[in-house]
């Protein structure tokens, strides 16, 4: 004779329940992401002395600017170079491959993906090889290709605005969109560009929004490259004076701290006013996918 079985919980019971799981769950798993950027903040309004004592880091005691104020004060010279004018190099490099980045890797993955022409597939084949292929496996032959072009502006940003994984995020996105949509836009006279610029363009905000985040975000932490062509302080970028900057003895934690805040503040201030569309499309890419 089988044994009754217990009755299970009502499903309107085990919703409340699953649905407080998960979020706790989010929760410590979000604390714990963001406990190296809240060390970072506080670290960097503390004194030096008090940055490297373990988990009393973390208390909010003798809190200032004046971390700050020291690291404007201190780069701002003819002899050690200007603060800002790092931030302003850093910024034109990023916004020239984001910006460029947009217009060549959009171009490249619709033609790719909607454009039908001979060796088609072939092509985004390479591209999807080229994914697997690290920067550090060709840096050694970019220095030497563009050793006379070392500390410039142009240099830094130029190899960076084709980006294989780029291409594939703006096809991917592409090929989800419906035919239909581009075969009433040539019924009406509209050829490939304006198809592109007036009709895909304005549909693809999301993947554009996400494409221009990761490549921000990537090509401001770039260091390698800036290591190798720029020795010039007049074109280095901020991550590779925060280097410069931290290599000086004794070290000053809490002046390094607060260094890296600043490195930190731009970026998040992209991801703000990009956010809502970057949202949109991970969300589209997971329901697509």
């Amino acid at each position: 004779m089988a044994t009754p079985r217990a009755p299970r919980a009502p499903r309107a019971t085990r919703a409340p329940l699953r649905r407080f799981a998960d979020y706790a769950v989010l929760g410590v798993l979000a604390f714990i992401f963001l406990l190296p950027v809240l060390y970072l903040l506080l670290g960097s309004l503390k004194p030096s002395d008090e940055v490297l004592n373990g988990l009393t880091g973390f208390l909010p005691t003798h809190l200032s600017f004046d971390n700050y104020a020291t690291v404007l004060d201190a780069l701002n010279s003819d002899s050690t170079g200007y603060f800002w004018r790092f931030m302003g190099i850093s910024l034109l490099v990023a916004f020239v491959v984001v910006t460029g980045g947009l217009f060549v890797n959009s171009m490249a993955a619709y033609g790719m993906s909607r454009l039908k022409w001979r060796g088609r597939e072939a092509v985004f084949t390479l591209v999807l090889l080229l994914m697997l292929v690290p920067f550090e496996s060709v840096a050694v032959p970019l220095f030497y290709m563009f050793n006379d072009q070392r500390n410039t502006v142009f240099i830094q940003a130029v190899p960076f605005i084709a980006n294989a994984f780029s291409i594939y995020q703006f096809h991917t996105f592409f090929r989800s969109i419906p035919p239909s949509i581009e075969e009433a836009a040539r019924l009406d006279g509209a050829g490939p560009w304006r198809t592109f610029f007036a009709i895909i363009v304005p549909m693809s905000k999301p993947v554009f929004a996400s494409v221009a985040i990761l490549t921000f975000l990537t090509q401001w932490g770039s260091f390698l490259w800036p290591v190798l062509m720029v020795s010039d302080p007049s074109v280095r970028p901020l991550p590779l004076e925060m280097s410069v900057f931290q290599g000086q003895q004794p070290p000053d934690w809490g002046q390094i701290l607060a260094f890296g805040v600043l490195l930190v503040l731009p970026v998040l201030i992209v991801f703000a006013f990009f956010q809502r569309w970057f949202v949109q499309g991970v969300a589209s890419s997971a329901v697509k996918g």
